[in-house]
C-alpha cells in the first residue's frame, strides 16, 4: 500500500501522500501538498501560486519576499486531469473530478466534476444514493487495487 509517484515529476520533500495515491508524468508539485488516498494526478498536473509577491509598489517581483505558503489539499478518491493547474491553498474535496486542462482557482467541493478555465462546477459525479454507497465502500477495508486488462 503505497504511493504511485513517476520519476519525472517534481514533488516537494514535504508531500504526503496517501495508500494507492497516483502521481503522473512531469506533474510539478508544490509544497504544503497533500494528497488523500486513491487520488489521481494525470501527467503535467501542477500545484502552482504562492511564490511570489506583486503587488509592492517600487520593487520588482524577483525581489520581494515570499507570501504566506497555504496547504493545498487534494482529498481521498480525487481525480485530476491532464493538464490540470491547481492554485495553491485550494481545497478539492473527497472523489472529485478536474477535467483536463482546467484552472482551478476555488475549493471544489466534495463528489463534483470541475472543469474550465477558471473551472467551475459542471455537474455532480454520483446520485445521492450512489454517493452514498461509493463512500461506504470507501470507509469499509482498504480498497484492492484491480485493473483491467487489455480489452
Amino acid at each position: 500500500m503505497t504511493a504511485s509517484i513517476h520519476p519525472s515529476a517534481n514533488v516537494p520533500r514535504d508531500l504526503s501522500a496517501g495508500r494507492y495515491a497516483f502521481v503522473g508524468t512531469e506533474c510539478w508539485i508544490a509544497p504544503r501538498t497533500v494528497i488523500g488516498d486513491y487520488v489521481m494526478l494525470a501527467p503535467r498536473v501542477a500545484i502552482v501560486g504562492d511564490d511570489h509577491q506583486w503587488d509592492v509598489p517600487g520593487t520588482p517581483v524577483q525581489f520581494t519576499e515570499r507570501p504566506e505558503q497555504h496547504v493545498t489539499h487534494i482529498d481521498r478518491d480525487a481525480w485530476l486531469g491532464y493538464g490540470a493547474i491547481v492554485m495553491r491553498g485550494v481545497h478539492v474535496g473527497e472523489g472529485a473530478v478536474v477535467a483536463a486542462g482546467s484552472v482551478v482557482t476555488h475549493d471544489v467541493p466534495p463528489y463534483e466534476i470541475w472543469a474550465g478555465v477558471p473551472a467551475k462546477k459542471l455537474r455532480d459525479r454520483f446520485t445521492t444514493e450512489d454517493q452514498t454507497e461509493h463512500m461506504r465502500q470507501l470507509d469499509s477495508a482498504p480498497a484492492t487495487p484491480t485493473f483491467a486488462g487489455p480489452q
